[in-house]
């Protein structure tokens, strides 16, 4: 019984990734919670923006308002290139293997094969039972992996069962 929907096709930016008798199981976003940071710097750049603003050392130099605002303007860039990077971010668990892709223009594939996992387990702290996310740690024989903590994954709890579910077929 799947607790997670597959989507039965990979978007192509992973399914390259994908060896030709591998079986895409979950194909998966990391959680939005992963922006709350860059969401938080913008909105605290942009506050701090309008204060600097209505200073009256800021208010009467038109050179010094366009430095505050450009400046901001740079944070807000900064944020849709984290949003646009997420975008892009997919953890993938697939009949052999689980995967992390990451990176916009530097693509990065982390993978571990699951006959490989010797020890698994999902974290979640009060904020990601709150919105929904968790942590999974895996171990593999003592060895350290290129994939061994992956944060801000949704549905933690159906995830790990389908995990588990693919490690341990009877």
């Amino acid at each position: 019984m799947r607790l997670v929907a597959s989507s039965n096709s990979a978007p192509a930016s992973v399914n390259r990734y994908l060896l030709p008798h591998e079986q895409d199981v979950v194909t998966i976003r990391r959680h939005p919670a992963v922006l709350i940071g860059p969401v938080g710097a913008v909105l605290g750049a942009l506050i701090f923006a309008g204060i600097l603003s209505n200073l009256p050392f800021a208010s009467d130099s038109a050179a010094t308002l366009a430095i505050i605002w450009w400046l901001w303007l740079l944070v807000l860039v900064w944020f849709v290139w984290r949003v646009a990077e997420w975008s892009v971010d997919y953890f993938v668990i697939t009949s052999a293997r689980l995967l992390l892709t990451t990176g916009l223009i530097t693509r990065q594939v982390n993978m571990m094969p699951l006959g490989k996992v010797t020890d698994m387990r999902f974290e979640r702290t009060l904020l990601g039972r709150f919105l929904g996310y968790g942590t999974f740690v895996m171990e593999s024989a003592g060895q350290d992996q290129a994939l061994s903590r992956i944060a801000f994954i949704p549905y933690p709890e159906q995830l790990y069962l389908e995990v588990v579910g693919l490690i341990f077929k009877e």
